[in-house]
């Protein structure tokens, strides 16, 4: 009898797994399809005032790492060939040590970039925080979002979700190794995940602050 209850158990639990991960898959595919249409290389990418470049890890020494280069300068290649006017640079500064927008700045200002032209959000730690502040605190309501192909659906649909008129550009300035894209693929899985809870059920305040409008 006890025998058969475990097995009864063990059956639901690799149903309910199968069913988790068909579910997780599932999201992923519509987000990727939804994102198509809007992605664009940085050559053929509709004008907008402004590039919404996301952040990714820095250095030890504060230096910008492979990824965040390729955002960066896909970035600035979109301000000289004038289809964007202004950067927002939106990362993670929760610790004094750690500052992505600066990291970002200083990257582009060694590329050429205008320093007039750059606007830091040190308030970006995810995503979410990213597009939910550049509509609330810098008033940005359409946007060429900046990142990689990986990353391009998810941001896509949270600053759709939080009224920006979003259109994605790939950083592809590099060549990235299989097994990092294979990381990167597996975390955006339940990354994409957890953006639907958090528009859908949680709906988490990032830190805000004044209106800091770019125009």
């Amino acid at each position: 009898m006890l025998n058969n209850t475990m097995k009864k158990v063990v059956r639901m639990v690799v149903r309910l797994s199968l069913l988790g991960l068909f579910l997780i898959f599932l999201i992923r595919v519509i987000f990727l399809l939804n994102a198509f249409p809007q992605t664009f290389s940085k050559d053929d990418a509709p004008a907008r005032r402004v590039a919404i470049v996301f952040g990714a890890e820095i250095k030890r020494d504060g230096t910008p790492s492979v990824i965040l280069r390729d955002r960066v300068e896909t970035a600035v290649t979109l301000y000289e060939s004038g289809i964007v006017e202004k950067l927002l640079m939106s990362g993670d500064n929760r610790f004094e040590d750690y500052n992505e927008p600066e990291s970002m700045r200083q990257y582009a200002l060694t590329l050429g970039m205008p320093d007039s032209d750059i606007v830091l959000d040190y308030a970006g730690r995810r995503t979410y925080d990213t597009c939910y502040r550049a509509r609330e605190i810098f008033g940005v309501d359409s946007a060429i979002l900046v990142t990689q192909a990986f990353h391009l659906p998810r941001a896509l649909f949270l600053c759709k979700v939080f009224g920006i008129d979003a259109v994605g550009v790939e950083a592809e300035n590099y060549y990235y190794l299989k097994r990092s894209r294979l990381i990167w693929n597996t975390r955006e899985l339940l990354a994409t995940v957890q953006s639907v809870w958090d528009v859908y059920l949680f709906r988490p305040l990032p830190v805000l602050g004044e209106p800091e409008p770019i125009f």
